[in-house]
């Protein structure tokens, strides 16, 4: 698969491409048994005994209400407009209907896009420049509507939000020269809106995450990690504390109200669980599956509606690509109803739709 400037793109990873750790340098003790470090802390009992859900592929829309949702559904997507075609931001109803894009820029690939708490702004990383000797990933913050478009820093990847909308995170690219896999990262920094002060995070062994997330509190970012002998990790905003997410997958995203979290366990399945990072150990309880699908597809992307009764996630065919900006063709959006257990496609042109995040109502 070619990327925008024709550069070969290849993604090698094992079964289940959650699955794959890297050894690298995040501050964890390599202490952990062999059979822990590839389960994340789970035994192998503990992670083939999650119950899957019996639906297995997207239901009809009219199996679900989805009309009363209060929000709307911010996402990546590849427009093909012939070569060599480029990544947009779309947004849409939580029902699938008023679906647009919020970007048009044909010389400029936007994805990963994240919604500020209060619905009136979304970040998001850029890839831009000539040619793949100056090509960059950048972080941009525009208005909700797709105006006021500004970049807030440069060689960054994967920002999100602070719980007040005051601060946005981000990871820095591990190096000037040009490399786009979503892990290729060293150090986190954090951007005052308010003032434009930089800071970097205390923990300078940070590298080589993905899929960044801030909790509610503050207290706490979360991450799947490509080094230090452990899958999910969590770690303090305000010192080096680090720990493992006791979770066995990728991609950890914490419920609104802080006491949830949500990841794929498989390229298969979603679970939920309930999240206590005061826990010495098993910070992640009470797992259950709540979306799975049949072997030759995909799902991923897993996001907390802001009531916390819904999640979006990405599904399609399992030769698309998860990562960030990379293509997936037949990807569409989907919403799950957590308390019905149901969930059904909201997008249908599987223009390799991925990446959701909710937009809080306004």
């Amino acid at each position: 698969m070619r990327g925008r400037f024709g550069r070969a793109v290849a993604l090698t990873l094992s079964a289940g491409a959650c699955g794959l750790v890297i050894l690298g340098v995040l501050g964890l003790s390599r202490s952990v048994s062999s059979q822990q470090a590839r389960y994340g802390g789970w035994s192998r009992h503990e992670t083939d005994s999650v119950s899957l859900p019996a639906q297995r592929a997207p239901l009809p829309a009219a199996e679900l209400n989805l009309r009363k949702i209060p929000y709307r559904i911010v996402f990546e997507s590849f427009r093909d407009t012939g070569e060599p075609g480029n990544w947009e931001i779309r947004i849409v109803n939580a029902d699938g209907s008023n679906l647009r894009y919020l970007t048009n820029t044909p010389d400029i690939d936007e994805f990963y896009p994240k919604v500020s708490p209060d619905g009136g702004r979304i970040c998001f990383e850029a890839e831009e420049g000539p040619d793949r000797y100056t090509t960059t990933h950048n972080v941009y913050l525009m208005n909700i509507d797709g105006t006021g478009r500004v970049k807030i820093a440069d060689n960054a990847r994967q920002p999100c939000w602070s719980a007040d909308g005051l601060s946005i995170a981000y990871l820095k690219g591990e190096g000037g020269r040009y490399n786009n896999n979503s892990w290729s990262n060293r150090g986190l920094e954090i951007v005052n809106l308010r003032s434009n002060a930089v800071r970097p995070h205390p923990n300078t062994a940070l590298r080589m995450l993905f899929n960044l997330g801030w909790s509610p509190d503050g207290q706490w970012f979360v991450a799947t990690s490509r080094g230090g002998g452990r899958e999910n990790v969590a770690f303090k905003a305000g010192d080096t504390t680090l720990v493992p997410l006791s979770i066995h997958g990728c991609r950890p995203d914490i419920s609104p109200d802080g006491k949830r979290i949500a990841w794929g366990r498989t390229d298969w399945d979603l679970d939920i669980g309930t999240l206590d990072l005061r826990a010495p150990s098993d910070n992640v309880t009470g797992t259950r599956a709540v979306v799975a699908c049949e072997r030759g597809f995909k799902v991923y992307h897993a996001d907390w509606s802001p009531d916390g009764n819904y999640l979006a996630f990405s599904y399609g065919p399992s030769r698309g690509d998860q990562a960030v900006g990379r293509k997936a063709p037949g990807w569409n959006i989907c919403v799950s109803d957590l308390v019905s257990g149901k969930w059904t496609q909201i997008t249908s042109d599987g223009f390799n739709n991925k990446e959701p995040d909710w937009v809080p109502a306004r």
